[in-house]
């Protein structure tokens, strides 16, 4: 793909309408500085001073963060929050783009990550804190869910599906509803850690590790092909790019190695989002597929944040890694 073609692709993405549906989830980052911890006069522990806190869209809301950053005509995010904190807080990030359903009684899917600095320049992470509910969507939620779905489907190019936590959004209902929209022309491209199988008649993205787990094989070139009986297979392998399955073929896009400090977090909703967009954008998959690891090409050097990738970043992306 020359410079131009690439230009052209993410220009065009400013006239495409897109919509992730799933886990809209809220990542929280509590920077402590150890160098001000004292022990706690009630408990044989010292604290850890929060200094610094940050707060960004995580799972699908990460997907949907990194649409925003390529200025499509239009992004709606389509899933569910609790009535807490986190889901106001969540509401005030997807500014603009959400589409979210309130549920009482239910968590906003958050995942906490304190970190400890000090004297040095390393940075420890602490075990995360999730706050995820674990119960299944009542049914009122599904149908509005669903009644949401089928309004914007009318209104969009392409749906991204963040399928990622045992009791969240895509419920068994929900996900017959992806299935028609895609049975009846929709583009629709899913994400999923347990349930990628599911999936048929849409273009899915496995890692290696989801794709070999769901085909049930070790080799995940082995994985793709097998996945691809029934769809089209884009399949994320780390630091090697990805492979695109299709029709009895497989071929493979790599990437480029990436120096310095890297932060893999969150780089597979940063290809999922650029693959989609790309694809929403008249690439052809394999153009997609190069687009979308130019995208977390330049995510993963984002520390300490599940960051996004502009068009301006991931043409100057393309100069260091491909014409120098």
């Amino acid at each position: 793909m020359q410079t131009e073609r690439l230009k052209e692709i993410l220009t065009n993405i400013q006239n495409v309408h897109a919509a992730v549906v799933g886990d809209i989830c809220l990542d929280i980052y509590w920077q402590a500085d150890m160098r001000l911890s004292e022990l706690s006069r009630e408990t044989p522990h010292y604290m850890l001073p929060i200094v610094e806190e940050r707060m960004s869209p995580g799972g699908g809301g990460n997907v949907v963060a990194n649409m925003a950053s390529l200025k499509p005509s239009k992004v709606y995010a389509v899933g569910v929050i609790g009535d807490d904190w986190r889901g106001a807080e969540l509401s005030k990030l997807l500014c603009g783009v959400n589409h979210l359903i309130t549920a009482p009684g239910r968590f906003t899917s958050t995942f906490c990550k304190p970190l400890r600095g000090g004297y040095s320049h390393v940075v420890y992470e602490d075990p995360r804190l999730d706050f995820l509910s674990h119960k299944p969507l009542e049914k009122e939620i599904e149908d509005r869910l669903i009644d949401s779905l089928g309004d914007i489907a009318t209104k969009i190019d392409v749906l991204c599906v963040s399928d990622q936590l045992p009791c969240g959004t895509i419920t068994d209902r929900v996900r017959e509803c992806i299935l028609k929209l895609a049975g009846d022309g929709l583009t629709v491209i899913a994400d999923s850690r347990e349930r990628i199988g599911m999936y048929i008649g849409c273009i899915i993205k496995p890692n290696e590790v989801e794709g070999t787990k769901a085909a049930g094989v070790d080799d995940f070139r082995e994985a793709a092909l097998q996945l691809a009986a029934f769809r089209e297979v884009i399949m994320t392998i780390g630091a090697e790019g990805s492979l695109y399955a299709a029709n009895g073929e497989i071929t493979h896009i790599p990437a480029r190695a990436v120096t310095g400090e890297i932060d893999i977090v969150g780089a597979g909703d940063s290809f999922l989002s650029g693959f989609a967009l790309a694809t929403a954008a008249g690439a052809t998959r394999l153009e997609a597929a190069s687009i979308a690891g130019l995208c977390s090409e330049v995510t993963i050097q984002k520390i300490g944040t599940t960051g996004t990738a502009s068009a301006e970043e991931i043409i100057e992306r393309y100069g260091q890694a491909y014409e120098n």
